[in-house]
């Protein structure tokens, strides 16, 4: 898979920035705003919250699945 469109986000676990989410699912939050969540590839859990604008770009790019 292109790793340049998929979502880049912070791994708490590893300490790193911009690592690519796998399986990244968007959701929407009670107030309205959209977040992704998946993992590194690696089993650590990762989420990000991102604009509607990225949300949706993701899922047309067909990098996550929508969720809500």
């Amino acid at each position: 898979m292109d790793t340049s469109k998929m979502i880049k986000a912070y791994c708490l676990k590893t300490k790193e920035k911009n690592v690519p989410m796998h399986d990244a699912i968007v959701t929407k939050t009670v107030k309205g705003g959209y977040m992704a969540g998946g993992h590194d590839g690696k089993g650590n859990k990762m989420a990000a919250i991102m604009s509607e604008t990225n949300a949706l770009k993701a899922i047309a790019d067909g990098v996550a699945t929508k969720g809500f």
